[in-house]
Parts: structure tokens; sequence; C-alpha cells
């Protein structure tokens, strides 16, 4: 049974920085490109960030946080990770890791329905 959990969620003050994490169980981690999505109060889900099976440099990032944030990934600890930092109350919702298998290692997935596993989320709420 596969299972994402994520945490560091909580109260930030504006321009601060936060470091989200998502443990991932019951798959083989290295062969699943993983992302993080937000969802505010009243909004859709929206895609934040990803990374490749390769991990390292092999990253996507939607405009409004890219240039302060990182994604990265640990295959050794089955762990996914999203770095914020100069945080917005426009960043505030909810956070969601999300996980798909792929044999093309050299893909992006940036879109809500490419993924098959989603965590729980974590509430991120920025203060202004």
């Amino acid at each position: 049974q596969v299972q994402l959990v994520e945490s560091g969620g909580g109260l930030v003050q504006a321009g601060g920085s936060l470091r989200l994490s998502c443990v991932a169980s019951g798959l083989t981690f290295s062969r699943y490109a993983m992302g993080w999505f937000r969802q505010a109060p009243g909004k859709g889900r929206e895609f934040v960030a990803a990374v490749r099976v390769s991990g390292g440099n092999s990253t996507y990032y939607t405009a409004s946080v890219k240039g302060r944030s990182t994604i990265t990934r640990d295959n050794a600890k089955n762990t996914v990770y999203l770095q914020m930092s100069s945080v917005k109350p426009e960043d505030t919702a909810v956070y969601y890791c999300a996980a798909r298998y792929t044999l093309a290692g050299g893909i992006y997935y940036y879109r809500a329905s490419e993924y098959s596993y989603w965590g729980q989320g974590t509430q991120v709420t920025v203060s202004s």
C-alpha cells in the first residue's frame, strides 16, 4: 500500500522560509517522479514543483515560486523536500506531494491528473 506523508507545514511570517518533507512508503521510490502541489481556499489544485526520477538539477517550477523554491529528493530516505524562501501571503495553502511511476526518467509531470498517488496535505499559512 502506497503512502505519502507530508510534514513541515505551519505558520510562517512573510519573508521567512519553510521546508516541507514527504516520506513515501510502499513503492520503489527511485522509479517515481515526484511533485508538489498546493490548494488555497476556494481555488483549484495548483502545480508548484516537480523533480524527475534522476533528481539533481532535473527540476521544474511554476513561475510564481521559481527562484525562491527548491525541490530535492533523497532516494535513500524515500523522501522529497520542498524548500521555500521569501514566502508571501499568497503562498498560503495546503501543500500536497504526489508520486507517479515512470520508466521515462527524462520527463517532468506538472498536471495533477498525471500523478497516481497523493499525500494528505500539510497546511502552510503565511502571515503578513
